[in-house]
């Protein structure tokens, strides 16, 4: 039954696919996704990997650390993007209310209200949300470990650097490359924090690509358009998920 209305809407978005490249607009929601997902994976692979590290080390409470860990990951995204438009607000948001009461500013910061600081919030709430994902991926790979080559190698004087760098980085390497695509697929398709946070505004300062499709079929009511767009971003995201895989294997061969 969904044979025909899929096999039309994709005939109408082939026909498209040219009108949606030339279009400002798309191009537009194309950077800021870009933008968007080059600095929130960044940002969640050098915390996950230190969050990763910490928690594999042996101290009182570890079971626990772990289990708060993961608890941002766990809540849904709607939710927790309801709670930061909250925090980010410049009436009584706690951006706002605690560099205040500590003298650092003066005025209070429309955070979501001006496109750099509005794409920041973004972000960093993106940040918070996904980095125990990315934390959890590394630190299972890092169980597969062996305690035994990192002792061999403090017995021959290695530091702890030498350490991470010869042995744990090139053995994680299959862990980050997961971590890494599953990330970089979940941001350059980000819909539902955008729409609840920001709504793209303001001034299409963080509108990105997925937004772009979703409002072409049900605001403007061109569903060809809104196929066009994710049969492009479907392509590409397709193609980086290729690319980092053919990467991750060459790596792990050598």
């Amino acid at each position: 039954m969904l044979a025909v209305p899929l096999a039309v809407g994709l005939a109408a978005g082939v026909g498209g696919v040219g009108d949606v490249l030339r279009d400002r607009g798309m191009g537009r929601a194309a950077w800021n996704t870009l933008v968007f997902a080059g600095l929130s994976v960044t940002l969640e692979m050098g915390l996950g990997l230190a969050f990763a590290l910490l928690l594999n080390r042996e101290f009182r409470g570890r079971g626990l650390a772990r289990a708060m860990a993961i608890l941002p990951w766990a809540l849904p995204t709607a939710v927790m993007a309801m709670s930061w438009r909250w925090i980010f607000s410049d009436s009584w948001g706690i951006a706002n209310d605690l560099p205040r009461t500590l003298g650092l500013m003066n005025e209070p910061v429309a955070w979501l209200g001006r496109p750099a600081t509005a794409m920041a919030a973004l972000i960093a709430a993106d940040v918070w949300k996904t980095t125990p994902f990315v934390t959890l991926i590394l630190l299972a790979g890092l169980q597969g470990v062996p305690r035994d080559l990192h002792e061999a190698m403090s017995l021959d004087g290695a530091g702890p650097v030498r350490r991470f760098l010869w042995v744990t980085l090139p053995l994680l390497r299959p862990a980050i490359a997961l971590a890494l695509v599953f990330r970089l697929i979940q941001a350059l398709g980000i819909f539902d924090l955008v729409w609840v946070l920001t709504g793209g505004g303001p001034a299409d300062a963080t509108r990105t690509v997925s937004l772009e499709a979703y409002d072409s079929v049900f605001r403007h009511l061109e569903p060809a358009r809104g196929a066009a767009i994710t049969l492009v971003s479907g392509a590409f995201i397709f193609a980086v998920a290729l690319a980092l895989g053919a990467l991750a294997r060459g790596r792990h061969a050598e």
